[in-house]
């Protein structure tokens, strides 16, 4: 072997290291990016509103909450029990809350099945002129001042909507503003079902 062999052989692999940085560093980002979207592309595609909760089929958070400004009377755990029920998590600074709000004031129309409101994060003045203005669908409502009892739900965001069962247990939650066509395919076919499940539960 020659020297020069030697010096050759001894400069190889720093300079195989050295493209391997570089392939790498070209590579990475790219990688990195196409990770990012495919995570991306499938968030997009999911519904939130079909995001699930922690607290399905669990009793409801204990709690108690005064009403609303004007209004009585307002909303506790102990409301939530003997019947089929949806609750509503709202506020008057939330868009969303304003798309469907006409909804529920149609279901509270027709009387299909109680309604409950907590009130989040939102000052007792204007909670009490959004309800005064857009009208109250609302059986009770609750001010939840410090988003304390929001948080217990596990709510993301406002609005979102829960159905709760007979025996005080969340059944389902939605996130996001419920449409017509959420609430015709999806909750009100829950709310029948677990009435007609509590019926045949009674003695």
């Amino acid at each position: 072997m020659t020297s020069g062999d030697v010096t050759r052989s001894d400069a190889e692999p720093p300079a195989i290291r050295h493209a391997m940085r570089r392939r790498l560093a070209v590579f990475l980002p790219a990688l990195i990016f196409a990770g990012m979207a495919v995570l991306l592309g499938w968030g997009l595609t999911r519904n939130a509103a079909d995001i699930p909760s922690a607290l399905i089929d669990k009793p409801v958070p204990t709690f108690s909450l005064p009403p609303v400004q004007g209004r009585t009377p307002g909303l506790s755990s102990s409301d939530l029990r003997g019947e089929v029920s949806l609750v509503n998590v709202f506020a008057s600074w939330c868009l969303p809350c304003r798309e469907e709000h006409p909804v529920f004031m149609q279901l509270a129309a027709d009387g299909t099945v109680p309604l409950h409101g907590i009130n989040y994060k939102d000052r007792p003045v204007d909670a009490a002129r959004w309800l005064d203005t857009m009208g109250d669908p609302y059986t009770r409502t609750g001010a939840d001042l410090n988003g304390r009892v929001a948080i217990d739900w596990g709510v993301y965001g406002v609005p979102e909507t829960f159905v709760v069962s007979a025996d005080g247990r969340i059944a389902y939650k939605h996130i996001g503003a419920v449409t017509e066509e959420a609430l015709n395919k999806t909750i009100l076919p829950l709310v029948e079902r677990l009435r007609a499940e509590a019926k045949e539960e009674q003695p």
